[in-house]
């Protein structure tokens, strides 16, 4: 998911469709599309009761590929577009940005650059009133973004983050421009030069707790502005090392929060479409904020340990349907539990340890980050080593150490380690369920490390006990 998201899904385009139609016409004939253009510009360079259908009839023309190039190609066809679009006429100017619209939509790296007069009048039109046409904006400019970084560095000169700024504080309540505002920044926000250029200013500005406003859905609107708001969080947060000015604003504890609630409505069935889009980012920005908060204010930003009822709910309910996003609950327990034994101890309470056991056999990586897991708990405390072992982790060590995965095998040893060393009941089962003969054949191990672990295991903690073996 994580790949498919930054590859696909974010890194994309949207088209907005005209109130009259329900889906792009796709039966349009391209091969007149081209010559349709062409006539189309002759007719709009005079003026004309028509001249509104003329340019409706453009923008649904610039659907076409080739008619894009076509377009862009005619002299002057840009500095006509941008006329219109700053003319007195209402409609014109609607039926204009629709055609920048169609244009940024293209699926050719030069029609964008084509597009940079109309740049500076689409930012100063988000101030507007109109919410179809601050939407046509906004996403006409989101579409432009990622082609081209001469049209990114244009935006950025020309105050593209003080717009977004004030367009999301001016319509906050208007939930699909917020929508629209957190799709452009998400683009904006994945240039390679983000961290250096773009994040320090949308730090500075009122921007982030605007978009962790937006993260409680709507019932009634729906869960996109909550996904693109939460989107841009992720791409703030993993961008920068020092993530204190979003924790200041109560990042943290706003995506526990309402990884909580998502994690309730998970765990009683209800996965509504695109739940997992709000999910991911919601874990990614959890697991990196942990980085930068101090461990003394780590109970205060997450709030409660239900956040780790959450995670064990993401964990079972997308196990085999969306192992990316499993795989992400696990990491997000890993830096939980790694910085708080409160958290280590919260699992067991809890009773989620035996479920969390259940899922070592598992690929993925998840079973690793499962073991990483399990190990944090284990370096706890001795108490928690003999818990765990209680609750069947030895015979699950039994069967990881048998895998032909490495790493797997590498982080069993480590958690078998700490378990045999907190006492000598843990050592003692752990010998009766044939752990010597299973540790003497990984001394035959390929990998020199592997084997000497092994050897240090069997030989100072467990051959003392070799009376104990089962016969």
């Amino acid at each position: 998911l994580r790949q498919a998201r930054r590859d696909r899904q974010l890194v994309s385009k949207r088209l907005l469709l005209n109130e009259d139609e329900d889906q792009p016409e796709v039966t349009m004939d391209t091969n007149s599309g081209e010559q349709d253009v062409v006539s189309l510009f002759h007719k709009l360079q005079h003026t004309g009761p028509e001249r509104e259908a003329h340019l409706k009839a453009l923008s649904k023309a610039l659907r076409d590929p080739s008619a894009q190039l076509t377009f862009i190609k005619q002299q002057n066809s840009m500095h006509l577009l941008v006329g219109l679009l700053t003319g007195s006429n209402a409609t014109c100017r609607l039926q204009a940005v629709r055609c920048l619209h169609e244009l940024s939509h293209s699926p050719h790296p030069n029609v964008a650059p084509a597009c940079l007069p109309a740049t500076p009048y689409l930012l100063t039109y988000l101030s507007g009133q109109s919410t179809k046409f601050t939407e046509l904006c906004l996403y006409t400019i989101g579409n432009l973004c990622p082609d081209s970084d001469a049209v990114k560095e244009k935006l950025l000169a020309q105050g593209i983050i003080p717009a977004l700024t004030n367009c999301i504080e001016n319509q906050i309540h208007n939930l699909a421009v917020v929508e629209a505002v957190g799709f452009t920044l998400s683009q904006l926000l994945q240039a390679k030069d983000a961290a250096e250029k773009i994040i320090p200013m949308v730090l500075a500005s009122s921007l982030p707790s605007h978009l962790l406003s937006v993260l409680t859905p709507d019932p009634k609107f729906g869960l996109a502005p909550a996904i693109e708001c939460a989107w841009c969080l992720h791409y703030l947060t993993c961008s920068i090392e020092d993530n204190r000015v979003l924790l200041a604003h109560g990042a943290l504890l706003q995506c526990s929060s309402l990884l909580v609630s998502l994690g309730g409505a998970v765990t009683e069935g209800n996965k509504e479409e695109g739940i997992e889009l709000l999910i991911c980012p919601l874990l990614r920005c959890v697991g990196n904020l942990l980085s930068s908060c101090p461990v003394e204010d780590l109970s205060t930003q997450v709030g409660d340990v239900c956040i780790m009822v959450a995670l064990c709910a993401f964990l079972q309910a997308y196990l085999q349907t969306q192992p990316a996003l499993a795989r992400e609950s696990a990491w997000v327990l890993n830096n939980l539990t790694a910085y708080s034994g409160a958290f280590c101890s919260a699992l067991l309470t809890l009773n989620l340890v035996p479920g969390l056991i259940q899922l070592l056999p598992f690929s993925q990586g998840i079973n690793t980050m499962i073991l990483r897991v399990l190990a944090n708990i284990a370096h706890w405390k001795k108490e928690f080593c003999v818990q765990l072992a209680h609750l069947g982790l030895l015979s699950a060590l039994c069967a990881t150490l048998k895998m032909a995965d490495r790493e797997m095998v590498t982080l069993s040893m480590d958690v078998l380690f700490m378990l045999v060393v907190s006492g000598p009941q843990v050592a003692e089962e752990f010998v009766r369920q044939g752990g010597l003969s299973l540790l003497e054949a990984i001394q035959y191990n390929s990998e020199g490390e592997i084997r000497r672990r092994a050897t240090h295991l069997l030989e100072h903690h467990l051959l003392s006990f070799s009376s104990y073996c089962s016969v």
